[in-house]
């Protein structure tokens, strides 16, 4: 399993109404999450999205591995993420997620799996990169 490259998803549209309600629903009022104007005063060409954002749509990315696994949500634990940037997310962006499993090892009578999700623009312009590491119940 490790080394496994998923098929990428189908494209994740993101707009100002999922922005703001995210940037609500994590209490941070900034305007650059908000109001275009203020995020064209930055440089970009729309709201940016919240750095932690992406997990709105990379955690459904990672279910097929949890599914070969073998694994229901209540056998696993979040141990660890990682998100590298090469741009800001943005309102208008359509992103499709690649993962892929980096690493696979037995803990006890559990695995501890990482896996890499790649996210890129539909043109295929690399976006980020989200690298999460589970505790899976055996």
């Amino acid at each position: 399993m490790k080394g496994r490259v998923y098929p990428a998803t189908p494209p994740y549209a993101v707009s100002r109404e999922r922005i703001r309600a995210f940037a609500d629903a994590i209490g941070d009022p900034s305007p650059v999450y908000r109001d275009p104007v203020v995020a064209a005063a930055f440089g970009y060409p729309d709201v940016l999205a919240p750095p932690t954002f992406p997990v709105v749509f990379t955690t459904e990315a990672g279910r097929p591995v949890l599914a070969d696994l073998g694994a229901v949500e209540s056998d696993v634990l979040h141990t660890g993420q990682r998100l590298e940037y090469h741009r800001p997310v943005r309102a208008g962006d359509n992103l499709t997620c690649t993962v892929v499993v980096t690493e696979l090892r037995s803990v006890g009578e559990a695995n501890m799996v990482t896996i890499r999700t790649d996210v890129a623009t539909v043109e295929g312009e690399a976006v980020l990169s989200e690298y999460t590491t589970l505790l899976v119940k055996s």
